[in-house]
C-alpha cells in the first residue's frame, strides 16, 4: 500500500513503486486498478497536445 501511495502522489515511478513493493512494474501497473489508482494521469488537453502531429 505504501509504494501505490507513493505512486500515486508522485513521489515515485511505477517502476521505483514496483521494486519498493517487490513485484514486477506490470503487475504493479494492474494493481493499481484494484485501489481506484489511475495509471494515465494525462487531462485531455495535454494528451490533445501530446498526440499533435510535430
Amino acid at each position: 500500500m505504501a509504494a501505490i501511495k507513493l505512486y500515486e502522489l508522485g513521489r515515485l515511478s511505477s517502476g521505483a513503486a514496483a521494486n519498493l513493493a517487490g513485484i514486477p512494474k506490470v503487475l504493479f501497473l494492474t494493481k493499481l486498478a484494484d485501489y481506484g489508482v489511475d495509471t494515465f494521469s494525462l487531462t485531455e488537453a495535454e494528451l490533445a497536445e501530446e498526440l499533435k502531429p510535430a
